[in-house]
């Protein structure tokens, strides 16, 4: 680049912006532009740029010359290493770098490693909603070898620490940007960031300290379960040395067939005659623990709600239990003997 660009205009922020506005701006642009991450040809040339701006605008001594002179106040006076080694109120690169790439500007190897996640679907009926159902399955999945104890080596060996990268899992590079040098890390391809290796694998597991198999998992779907995913942890894929993954359980919530449900609320229609609602009577009608005994009121109308308290279900994100709500369905017969009919006019006279 020919001519230097204003530091503010490089970075995008202005002369009034905090210390912490530069460099919350810095680290969105370093990482849009490290040449680690970003392959275009000029990358290399604009983090040098936005790294030398953000290097003077983060020390506050630097910053107070730059505003009273621009680059002529700083180009003559600060060298390449007075500049990359900044103190200001922004931090040094070596605080933004291990923030961004981690530890040594990469992300740090031979981390502990997880198993990963399984799927087991499954269905519930409203009773079980209601009293929780308790299950015990049998499941397909990576555990760990017994003939090694999870380790992969063959019985009576052990792994040997890596030697290109004396078992750090990482390996360094030291990149010269101009005015400043970075450390980067990469995983050690020789052990693939294990920091160490297998001379001899286990026959059973071929290296891997796990195998496929089976086992038997219990776990307790809880009363007042929804349609949703639930999580049993650590009973997913098993990896040694490391955390296993999770089981996830899959409910699906059958509809029931006399039964609707809202929340912790059970809705239920019951038929009755327009003699039962005009006249009253005792019936009974179903709840999810069996038959309950109701009386109809004399005059009751279409749609009136009976509720029975305590009748509905219980719900895992609140307290107590709900309720259930009868709503009277009043049929009206479709055809009427000469009789019935003659008997209801007579009713109908002595009501006008």
């Amino acid at each position: 680049m020919s001519a230097k660009r204003d530091y503010y205009e490089v970075l995008g922020v202005s002369k009034t912006s905090s210390s912490d506005e530069i460099k919350n701006q810095y680290r969105k642009l370093a990482l849009k532009f490290h040449p680690d991450r970003n392959q275009s040809k000029d990358a290399g040339e604009h983090f040098k740029e936005i790294s030398e701006a953000y290097a003077i605008l983060s020390d506050s001594e630097k910053k107070q010359t730059y505003d009273q002179h621009g680059h002529a106040g700083v180009d003559g006076r600060y060298s390449s290493d007075d500049i990359s080694q900044g103190r200001g109120g922004g931090g040094g690169f070596n605080d933004i770098f291990e923030s961004i790439f981690g530890r040594g500007g990469g992300g740090g190897f031979n981390q502990q490693q997880r198993g990963s996640d399984l799927l087991y679907q499954t269905t519930v009926t409203l009773e079980d909603v209601l009293h929780g159902k308790k299950m015990e399955i049998n499941l397909q999945k990576q555990i760990k070898c017994d003939n090694c104890s999870g380790s992969g080596c063959k019985p009576g060996t052990n792994k040997k620490t890596c030697v290109t990268c004396n078992g750090q899992g990482e390996v360094r590079q030291t990149r010269d940007m101009g005015f400043a040098s970075f450390v980067t890390a990469a995983p050690c391809p020789t052990c693939r960031g294990e920091g160490s290796m297998i001379e001899k694998p286990c026959g059973n597991c071929k290296g891997q300290g796990r195998v496929k198999g089976t086992k038997k998992v219990d776990f307790q779907i809880p009363p007042g379960i929804d349609s949703g995913d639930y999580i049993v942890s650590n009973e997913g894929n098993e990896i040694p040395n490391g955390v296993n993954g999770d089981l996830v359980i899959r409910v699906q919530v059958q509809p029931h067939r006399y039964f609707h449900r809202d929340g912790k609320d059970i809705f239920y229609d019951q038929d009755i005659s327009m003699i039962d609602a005009a006249l009253g009577c005792e019936i009974s009608v179903p709840t999810l623990e069996g038959n309950e005994k109701v009386k109809v009121n004399s005059g009751s109308q279409p749609n009136h709600i009976i509720k029975l308290k305590g009748k509905g279900v219980s719900h895992i994100n609140s307290r107590g239990t709900g309720d259930q709500f009868i709503r009277m369905v009043v049929t009206i017969p479709k055809k009427l003997s000469k009789h019935q009919k003659n008997l209801l006019n007579e009713f109908q006279k002595t009501t006008d």
